[in-house]
């Protein structure tokens, strides 16, 4: 589908997503079933999970202490009285036929989380409506011939929240920044893995467009199926110029649920909706209301980490570090903690973070491991730091050779390696100067196309006798010494 790009600046696409995070328990929201994922179908499930006559629920403290870090972490009010709803419905998967959500009283009420779209200049705060607990339905899973369906009910009952925005968003790179930042919460608040691919974060977006001049919004659709966030930008940036492509041709918006193909990158509709709420809420009876005091919420504030917002700033204005270096080091969590050791350990910060994102994460990616496994402390890789400030070894040398040996050498530290491999940087004018000589006799023509003006052969000389000093030659002092010579 293309559409021309006068047609799509009469237009405003406004969005809003409704996120949903698997906590990351042991247990399930209303009982103590495992919520380990890939285990065989229905092997996790128990007569509380599957509403056998009879049961009862209890909940799940450790998903509410969860529930109140995410709302923390997002600026929203925690609600002191909570009570549940059964939310009915009938689908195979459910196996209740009805669902066990928040509906008057979600646990977290209001809040924002702050997004920066790539070539954003400024941040922009997107309003959360709200957070609420839930518990998760099973799965269907449809068979090649399409002729059965199975249903594994392990993931029913698993505990969830559900992150729902107000229509703030408006252009699919905001959704895409949005969704980062808060599958970067959840990583960091360790309150969920994040991994779309296994639906432990899952998104619908609701989409619609009016006019530019327009006071009210346009009949929206929501758009389910989504399993990446590259996924859920194309499937907005579809729907978009599909709703204005309606409107162009005089066509009325139906309000409806539609599926994204990731395979085709379009979408189909599923079913229309009649009413703006699709469900039958009531009050869930086997639970009591649940109180939260300020005690509990300050026992979550004690608990809290640094969040990828506050380490950014600190980054940028602490460090001094460049924009596009913090976004990378607060992408992950170990990553950004590991950095901060580090800038505890050596004040040359644009090298830490130089070290970090290149030699480091380049090895940690090559052998699929994370930085809690890394090898090389913080108080280590300032010394390699150290060793290149003071002039001892080549910004080269240290990160092909040193960096090397010292993953090798767990004990050794920087300077010792340098020192037993020879590889510490000669800066005497007595020891340079021969090579020079040598290097200038050995190019002589070279040397008359120099005198003559191109001066830009100077990086050749250096660079010859970079190599013949085996990189041991300081870069600065050959420069110096090749200038006074060549006069």
């Amino acid at each position: 589908m293309s559409l021309d790009e006068s047609i799509r600046n009469k237009y405003t696409v406004v969005i809003g997503l409704e996120v949903h995070a698997q906590l990351l328990t042991e247990s399930k929201l209303f009982c103590g079933d495992s919520t380990a994922f890939g285990a065989s179908p229905n092997t996790h499930i128990s007569p509380i999970s599957l509403g056998h006559p009879g049961t009862l629920p209890k909940l799940n403290r450790k998903a509410v202490d969860y529930a109140i870090k995410m709302g923390l972490a997002c600026d929203c009010q925690i609600t002191k009285e909570n009570v549940f709803a059964r939310k009915n419905y009938f689908y195979p998967d459910l196996p209740k036929g009805y669902q066990v959500t928040q509906d008057k009283a979600p646990i977290c009420v209001g809040g924002k989380v702050w997004i920066k779209p790539k070539g954003a200049i400024e941040e922009k705060a997107i309003a959360l409506n709200r957070i609420h607990m839930e518990e998760d339905a099973g799965k269907s899973i449809h068979t090649e011939d399409a002729m059965d369906t199975l249903v594994d009910y392990n993931r029913a009952g698993v505990p969830l929240i559900e992150i729902v925005t107000e229509p703030d968003l408006r252009s699919a790179d905001e959704a895409y920044s949005f969704l980062t930042e808060v599958r970067k919460l959840v990583r960091y608040l360790e309150i969920c893995d994040g991994n779309m691919e296994e639906g432990s974060l899952r998104c619908d977006a609701n989409v619609s467009v009016m006019l530019k001049d327009a006071e009210q919004y346009g009949s929206k659709v929501e758009v389910k199926n989504m399993n990446s966030i590259r996924n859920v930008h194309r499937a907005i940036e579809h729907e978009a110029e599909r709703l204005i492509l309606l409107l162009e041709k005089g066509e009325t918006i139906i309000s409806e649920t539609r599926d994204f193909d990731a395979g085709s990158g379009t979408t189909s509709s599923l079913r229309t909706k009649e009413e703006l709420n699709d469900y039958r809420y009531f009050p869930e009876p086997d639970l009591s209301p649940l109180i939260v005091d300020e005690n509990w919420i300050d026992e979550i504030k004690a608990q809290m980490p640094a969040l990828p917002r506050e380490l950014y700033q600190k980054f940028v204005t602490e460090y001094g570090i460049p924009d596009y270096d913090a976004q990378v080091l607060i992408d992950s969590k170990e990553v950004a903690l590991y950095f901060d050791a580090l800038c505890k350990e050596t004040q040359n910060y644009k090298s830490a973070s130089n070290l970090v994102m290149g030699p480091v994460k380049s090895y940690l990616n090559e052998h699929g491991s994370s930085i809690d496994q890394f090898s090389i402390s913080p108080q280590r890789l300032a010394g390699l730091i150290k060793l290149v400030d003071e002039g001892k070894v080549s910004n080269t040398i240290a990160n092909q050779q040193i960096f090397s040996k010292m993953l090798e050498n767990q004990g050794s530290d920087a300077q010792a390696i340098a020192e037993e491999e020879n590889l510490i940087q000669e800066s005497s004018s007595e020891n340079i100067q021969p090579i020079i000589d040598e290097v200038l006799s050995e190019l002589s023509d070279k040397v008359k196309e120099y005198k003559s003006g191109r001066k830009g052969l100077i990086g050749l000389f250096v660079g010859e006798v970079m190599k013949r000093s085996k990189g041991k030659a300081d870069p600065k002092k050959t420069n110096e010494l090749l200038q006074q010579t060549l006069k």
